[in-house]
């Protein structure tokens, strides 16, 4: 059986600004896989990206794409990853046409065909300011820009923030579109955890900081449950099994690391599956 590669490791990372630290973040994304980075704005996600990109430097730790260390000599690395921002990274002034000509003087495998067909097809103006496009425009110009330059791997944060429901659904085909390519990964930082539900195969979930939870989203969504019973039989249920509790006047909702063992242990209690989004609110409940 062919061992599957990692795209992205970092083991032991650390980014000490005084204010806030990024504390010995591990995580592995396998390739061919799209991974969900999720976590509360200011949780870490943006300097974790930035750390993977080079964009700053760490303190400690050790960081490799496609099994290289990154390091002085790795600018080479850059022309196999695309990557998408919350916020357009070109001058407002730019359109398509301009934007297209500094591209081909950037990467070395950039394709101009791919990225006029892209621009086509997602109805970008060649001629038109970019400044003056709507967000979801915007963020569809980076999408084209990432994709034209044959990248194996696609950083994303935030890209879909802001974004109305149709424009979301149509930038997550993309992405579907872009894994079908076996070699093809993404990592797609995101608060949006519905829209993670829907395409991530993997999840890291960070919260001040330090990595909370990592691995199979399915399995992950599979092991946890809320489990919920009057407030009185509250102290019944294991510690061990407990992540996070919420006790009001109707009852109680626990969150439970295990929800088949739970099930057994307490026959009478209703446990239900946990979306994502539950599972991060308890656990960043939990922690306060």
């Amino acid at each position: 059986m062919e061992e599957i590669k990692n795209v992205i490791e970092l083991k032991d990372v650390t980014k000490d600004y005084g204010d806030f630290k990024l504390d010995n973040v591990s995580f592995r994304i396998p390739e061919g896989s799209v991974c969900g980075f999720i976590g509360q704005n200011g949780a870490g996600k943006t300097t974790t990206i930035n750390l993977i990109l080079d964009i700053i430097k760490r303190d400690a730790g050790e960081i490799r794409v496609f099994g290289e260390n990154i390091d002085q000599d790795s600018a080479h690395l850059r022309e196999d990853i695309g990557v998408v921002f919350a916020e357009m990274g070109f001058h407002e002034f730019m359109t398509g046409k301009d934007i297209n000509i500094m591209m081909k003087n950037i990467y070395k495998n950039w394709d101009t065909e791919v990225f006029f067909t892209y621009l086509k097809k997602f109805g970008l103006p060649l001629k038109k300011r970019c400044g003056a496009f709507s967000r979801g425009m915007q963020m569809k110009l980076q999408i084209a820009v990432a994709l034209s330059h044959h990248a194996k791997l696609l950083i994303m944060d935030e890209p879909t923030s802001g974004l109305d429901p149709i424009v979301r659904n149509e930038v997550l085909d993309i992405f579907r579109e872009f894994v079908l390519e076996e070699d093809h990964t993404i990592l797609l930082s995101s608060h949006i955890t519905g829209d993670l539900e829907k395409l991530a195969d993997e999840v890291v979930f960070i919260d001040g900081g330090r990595i909370v939870l990592s691995g199979n989203k399915d399995e992950i969504l599979e092991k946890h449950g809320l489990l919920k019973c009057r407030k009185e039989d509250v102290d019944k249920v294991s510690s061990s099994l407990i992540i996070h509790k919420e006790i009001s006047s109707l009852g109680a909702e626990i969150l439970v690391n295990d929800r088949y063992a739970a099930a057994k242990l307490y026959p009478d209690f209703v446990i239900e599956p946990a979306s994502l989004e539950q599972i991060m609110l308890h656990y960043v409940s939990g922690k306060r």
